[in-house]
């Protein structure tokens, strides 16, 4: 079965890009698994699954499936990649695209030299919790973020404070987990734990979460560049309507993956 696809990416977090309007991937799931798989596959920490709009509520609707095969409720840097796919298309430069999070409203802001698009990403609900760590931030934009501010992000093990998180009760169906270092109270780094994928080089909700978490402890204003290992982000929020991310969308390739069900081939 071949299945047609685009390649992208915001700042380094790639994506298949797979247009079910034209074409039904069928099993999601096990096809998510297989496309997204680096050694066996295209290579991707997700696929986005396009899909058709709801009358006037609504201009398309993008389906997040992460590399394990999970669905999750949005991603920021992968709709900006779907807003640069329907912009290409010919099908316009502002879009609204429902999500499991709700409505997103997308806005094409250039085309050169770089291609970037904000996003209209609601308003960050910040809420604290007292667990056995030092002053975590949950943060929820849609999906539920983590979010811990540090002097050192770079000798973390990321994987170890998941995993602890993850003991926990309330966090038992996952959480995206995020280590930021405030530089400038307009610059800060962060490193990112995606449920789902593992480490990545960018999240754009975790972005934002970072950023709406600093600005609530008063460490930052905006707007914000988060300084992420596949590159930059700027979230823009007035602490109380909806939040905006600016990022880019690159287009790697198109082509047609030639898909069969290798999981199913090892049990044989």
């Amino acid at each position: 079965m071949l299945i047609p696809f685009v390649k992208m990416h915001g700042a380094r977090n790639d994506f298949v890009v797979v247009d079910e309007r034209d074409f039904a991937v069928g099993d999601e799931t096990r096809a998510a698994r297989m496309i997204c798989d680096r050694h066996a596959g295209v290579g991707a920490d997700g696929v986005l699954l396009v899909g058709p709009g709801e009358g006037t509520i609504s201009d398309a609707s993008m389906r997040v499936l992460n590399a394990d095969g999970s669905e999750a409720e949005m991603c920021g840097n992968g709709i900006r990649c779907v807003a640069r796919y329907l912009s290409e298309r010919g099908e316009g430069d502002s879009r609204r695209i429902a999500t499991k999070a709700g409505l997103i409203q997308t806005h094409v802001l250039s085309r050169d030299p770089d291609f970037l698009v904000r996003v209209v990403m609601g308003v960050p609900v910040i809420a604290t919790r007292e667990t056995k760590f030092v002053g975590p931030s949950i943060v929820s934009l849609g999906n539920p973020h983590a979010v811990f501010f540090l002097d050192d992000i770079d000798d973390v093990d990321l994987h170890a404070t998941v995993a602890e998180l993850a003991s926990l009760p309330q966090y038992r169906e996952g959480i995206n987990v995020h280590v930021a270092a405030v530089e400038t109270a307009q610059r800060i780094r962060a490193r990112h734990y995606e449920r789902g994928v593992g480490e990545t080089m960018a999240c754009g909700t975790g972005a934002v979460a970072i950023a709406a978490a600093a600005l609530n402890l008063g460490v930052a204003r905006s707007p914000v560049d988060v300084l992420v290992p596949g590159g930059r982000l700027r979230v823009i929020w007035d602490g109380s309507s909806s939040a905006l991310l600016e990022g880019p969308a690159v287009r790697v390739f198109s082509a047609n993956y030639e898909y069969f069900d290798v999981f199913a081939q090892e049990q044989l």
